[in-house]
């Protein structure tokens, strides 16, 4: 699977021969997250090409990680899912991102900041529950980001679930979110507060009241959010 070998029948070599190549933990980040679909998973790893997503997949199903079925009455489309044995990876991803969230350093975390990622799981994570029964669209601004992807829309419909658009969708925009990009991720990794980032003017609410005071309820966190950082790592950089 590798180009090399620890030749070594220790199981964690082993295991680590399937899963320690790069992003191959990333793509499983994906998988367990829910998403099945090859453009959907690009939308999760921005940063990642094509192909070499398509190299991890064929690496993972060979591996017996992933199953590979073709969707119904969609021609050459296929869905990626987890097999018993990849669903048993879980605690060891999640436990990743605890470590990560604890021990990496926030400054670190705060470096790679990504606005397609960011919206993408947050548009994942919304809570609908404390939202009206109807649609609602609420547009986030990033002044600071190029022209190109500054504006991101959420769609919230209470059959069809929360869609993501970086393109006008047309619809009458329910609350104006305004944020630098390093708060907005901060706030989505538990690293701040809505609260705070208002209090402090980095974040601005127009709209709709309603929305606006339960921003901190709906809004859909990192799911290591709640970890507390200790700041204890600084990786080394390459």
């Amino acid at each position: 699977m590798t180009q090399g070998s620890y030749k070594q029948f220790c199981p964690v070599a082993m295991a680590s021969e399937i899963l320690c190549t790069r992003w191959t933990i990333v793509v499983l980040r994906e998988l367990i997250a829910g998403t099945t679909r090859f453009n959907e998973l690009r939308r999760g790893m921005p940063r990642m090409s094509p192909a070499l997503l398509s190299q991890r997949l064929k690496e993972l199903e060979a591996a017996g990680v992933v199953q590979r079925s073709a969707v119904k009455k969609e021609p050459g489309v296929y869905e990626y899912k987890l097999t018993a044995a990849g669903r048993e990876l879980e605690p060891l991803v999640m436990g990743f991102g605890r470590w990560g969230q604890r021990w990496i350093t926030s400054e670190m975390s705060l470096q790679h900041l990504d606005v397609q990622l960011l919206m993408w799981d947050m548009r994942r994570n919304i809570d609908p529950k404390p939202l009206p029964e109807d649609r609602r669209v609420i547009q986030f601004l990033y002044p600071d980001q190029p022209v190109g992807q500054r504006s991101w829309w959420l769609l919230m419909e209470p059959d069809t679930g929360t869609d993501l658009c970086s393109i006008d969708p047309g619809f009458d925009v329910d609350l104006y979110v305004s944020s630098d990009l390093r708060t907005m991720t901060a706030i989505w990794m538990g690293l701040d507060t809505v609260r705070g980032a208002l209090s402090a003017q980095r974040l601005q609410l127009t709209g709709d009241k309603k929305l606006a005071s339960s921003m901190h309820s709906w809004l859909g966190l990192s799911p290591f959010a709640k970890e507390k950082n200790l700041g204890g790592v600084t990786p080394a950089m390459a």
